[in-house]
């Protein structure tokens, strides 16, 4: 099965060889989001809150660009550098899934920049 990038219009250059997004057979994959500006400096330093608001702004991005919404996403995997963040990560993670909940995890780790303090890998299914 053919997969097919998939990049938000005004998308920064990544860090690493990826794609923000990659869709195959009506899955889109989104690649693990740090809280990054265009140029690849992490935003909102300190405030895990507003990092996973941007995080999933990016993410959302991401998911429209294929076609869909957060409605469409299935499974999230979560990275924390810090469990004294899990609450903050967790309240504002309600407001974009508020009704039936993706499957997820989360784990506690380092991140590739240390003022990251989330991370969030998604896949969603999208009707085709």
């Amino acid at each position: 099965m053919p997969m097919t990038p998939v990049i938000p219009a005004g998308s920064g250059k990544p860090i690493a060889p990826f794609s923000p997004g990659a869709m195959a057979d009506g899955v889109l994959y989104v690649s693990g989001t740090l809280p990054f500006d265009k140029d690849n400096n992490v935003v909102h330093v300190g405030d895990a809150a507003a990092q996973t608001r941007h995080v999933l702004e990016l993410i959302k991005s991401v998911v429209e660009a294929a076609g869909g919404t957060m409605a469409d996403v299935t499974m999230n995997h979560i990275f924390v550098t810090d469990w004294a963040n899990y609450g903050a990560v967790n309240a504002v993670y309600a407001e974009y899934f508020p009704g039936d909940k993706p499957a997820r995890y989360c784990i506690q780790c380092g991140l590739v920049k240390p003022d990251a303090l989330v991370e969030i890998a998604t896949v969603a299914h999208i009707a085709k």
